[in-house]
């Protein structure tokens, strides 16, 4: 016996047990206000939209650059 290894049984949950305590525990959840979830979308929107700018520069550069290279072999 390995030691300072415990051992618990887990007792099963019963199937109505289980939607129960799924339910109290949804029931803790905050769920953002109409407001919140329109500047949230927002936000998100325009975050999108800054990092593909960003990343179709930094595409372009690079294709530019190896179009470069290419034209030098």
């Amino acid at each position: 016996m390995a030691e300072g290894k415990v051992e618990t049984k887990k007792r099963k949950t019963s199937p109505g047990e289980f939607a129960r305590q799924v339910r109290a525990e949804a029931s803790k959840v905050v769920w953002p206000t109409r407001q919140e979830t329109i500047q949230t979308a927002i936000f998100v929107s325009i975050l999108v939209l800054i990092l593909s700018i960003f990343f179709l520069g930094i595409d372009t550069l690079f294709g530019a650059v190896v179009r470069f290279l290419l034209t030098l072999a």
